[in-house]
């Protein structure tokens, strides 16, 4: 079983200009000395939390996608993050994986943030992802979708969990902070697996201020790392052997309700 090392930029975003983000975010990938296995952006990292849409976004295969297909080859590593994409007539805020061989994988937000108005500018998703790399299984989310811990569960099926790394992505504002550390937190430990959640910092172009708060939590709800009020990089290496023999001894999951997600 392999060990999986995971980047997590942390960073100021410039508002609305695709360009400076991805000049930034190439910048802070290059600062990375370690090898990393994956590199993980903030939500929608190009722009900025905007709902501007019809402005910004693009259709799958161009500037960003390309940029990230590119930054994933160079490391040879999976990189992922939201941005808005355009799809047919609808708009989606979209997490995507650009895989080093140059394959994409993506996941469309789910829960749309209402405070925002998030809902009269994006559509919905309606699946999960869960991507299958170097013997880990990683099941990516979006930013509200951590106040929803159904959408999130981790079911055994035949003696497996769904998932192993649960990853969140996200533009959490300051005035809610304690909420993204506490679920966070208890995200890893109701589904006995890793989480990692990467924020930005700084203040956006609504004048929402941001104080990052990215971290790694174990899957029994340990911090492993975290980075405060500052521009950085996490890199962390978590290990297999330990979750599956604290599964095998704490073997909560298996009691869980069994239900289905309409």
């Amino acid at each position: 079983m392999e060990d999986l090392t995971i980047a997590m930029l942390q960073a100021d975003l410039f508002w609305e200009n695709v360009d400076g983000n991805l000049a930034m975010f190439e910048e802070q990938i290059w600062s990375i000395s370690e090898e990393v296995d994956v590199v993980l952006l903030p939500e929608m990292f190009n722009t900025g939390f905007s709902m501007r849409p019809k402005l910004l976004a693009e259709v799958p295969g161009l500037k960003t996608q390309r940029w990230m297909l590119q930054m994933a080859a160079q490391r040879q590593a999976l990189v992922g993050g939201s941005y808005i994409v355009q799809q047919g007539q609808r708009y989606f805020n979209r997490f995507v994986f650009a895989f080093p061989e140059g394959k994409i994988q993506y996941y469309d937000k789910r829960h749309l943030f209402s405070l925002a108005q998030e809902e009269n500018y994006f559509a919905a998703g309606e699946t999960r992802l869960i991507v299958n790399y170097k013997g880990w299984k990683i099941c990516p989310l979006i930013c509200y979708d951590l106040r929803f811990p159904v959408w999130s569960r981790n079911q055994t099926r035949e003696g497996q969990c769904d998932y192993d790394l649960l990853l969140y992505v996200a533009n959490w504002p300051e005035t809610r902070i304690q909420a993204w550390d506490t679920l966070l937190q208890a995200r890893a430990i109701e589904n006995q697996a890793y989480v990692a959640g990467v924020n930005r910092i700084g203040r956006d172009g609504n004048d929402h201020s941001y104080v990052g708060h990215s971290a790694v939590y174990d899957y029994a709800g340990d911090c492993m790392q975290g980075l405060v009020e500052e521009v950085g990089v996490i890199v962390q290496t978590i290990s297999q052997s330990p979750l599956l023999q604290y599964r095998e001894r704490f073997a909560f999951l298996q009691d869980g309700d069994d239900f289905v997600i309409n």
